[in-house]
């Protein structure tokens, strides 16, 4: 049987359309768990993919009560202040493309198109969503999860071997402290009105908690003792979440690593994605060649309450 053949990339159209079909509902299915931001910071899809970005109020009670005279005409008055906030989406891309040497080797092997173009084009997409969540993009002058100038930042305290910072010098206790510092820290910052559920560490960091253990107690770790033991528990009686973030591995200062506690909730921060990662239609993009392009919209990583981050500097 003579194989197909196509002359141009006209004719080669119905050749590759069910292939990207096909693509369309593989690589939809397949995880990327090192590019997972979304069970990290809330992803916000809703609305207008084609949307200029986003509008939000927030509004807060101003002034004081007194002690009053019963003939007095000093009568204070609580009043509302309010402010609006703008944040901007922009647009991004990655695709992929065939050539017509491609598709006729492909026809003539009988075999369809495979979908590792779409498949790369997807999870460089991801990585992209990824890196703009955790650290922003200097383009856009965006900052992300673990770098916002709003957020208030400390340093550990440097009382390890020889007045170093990171948590590999100092005894157990002292990371116990350090770490529970954090959260409380976050919690007085809010005027005890909020506290972080949620704790980030680099990846060493985490690592050596899990693995050291905890006085003589050979199964007892401290990372074990603090996910029963720490300041959101014992005020919540729920668990926290603690969990490495390689990004964390040089984001304080001087590059050293840093910690970051906060409450994970939309009202908190956010990542604005109106359009997730898209392709659209395959079109000619020349004589020899099909172009299938990828698109998506984001706003990046809005924290909207900064008081409810907070940053440690120096664990690593």
């Amino acid at each position: 049987m003579k194989p197909m053949q196509f002359a141009d990339a006209q004719s080669a159209i119905g050749f590759v359309t069910p292939a990207f079909y096909n693509i369309e509902r593989t690589i939809y299915q397949r995880k990327y768990p090192s590019f997972d931001y979304a069970s990290l910071i809330p992803v916000i899809t809703e609305g207008s993919e084609w949307a200029r970005g986003t509008l939000f109020r927030s509004s807060d009670a101003a002034g004081t009560a007194e002690f009053l005279s019963g003939k007095g005409f000093d009568m204070p008055y609580a009043d509302v202040t309010r402010d609006q906030f703008l944040k901007g989406f922009e647009l991004a891309g990655i695709g992929y493309e065939w050539s017509l040497e491609e598709i006729n080797v492909a026809a003539a092997e009988g075999r369809n198109l495979t979908d590792e173009k779409a498949s790369a084009s997807r999870r460089i997409a991801e990585q992209m969503l990824w890196t703009v969540a955790m650290s922003g993009t200097t383009e856009k002058n965006w900052t992300g999860l673990i770098n916002d100038a709003n957020v208030t930042s400390t340093v550990a305290p440097a009382d390890g071997t020889s007045s170093a910072t990171a948590w590999a010098s100092k005894t157990p206790d002292q990371v116990l402290r350090d770490f529970n510092a954090l959260i409380t820290n976050q919690y007085l910052g809010t005027s005890e009105t909020a506290i972080a559920d949620t704790v980030l560490l680099p990846w060493a960091v985490l690592n050596s908690m899990a693995t050291t253990r905890l006085g003589s107690n050979v199964s007892d770790t401290i990372l074990r003792f603090l996910r029963e033991n720490n300041a959101y528990t014992a005020e919540t009686g729920q668990q926290l979440t603690i969990r490495s973030l390689r990004a964390l591995n040089t984001a304080g200062a001087s590059s050293s690593g840093r910690a970051v506690a906060y409450r994970r909730d939309p009202e908190v921060l956010r990542f604005h994605l109106p359009m997730p990662h898209k392709f659209l239609a395959p079109w000619q993009k020349s004589s020899m060649s099909y172009e299938v392009a990828g698109i998506m919209r984001t706003g990046g990583t809005e924290i909207r309450l900064p008081k409810e981050v907070r940053y440690l500097d120096g664990v690593s």
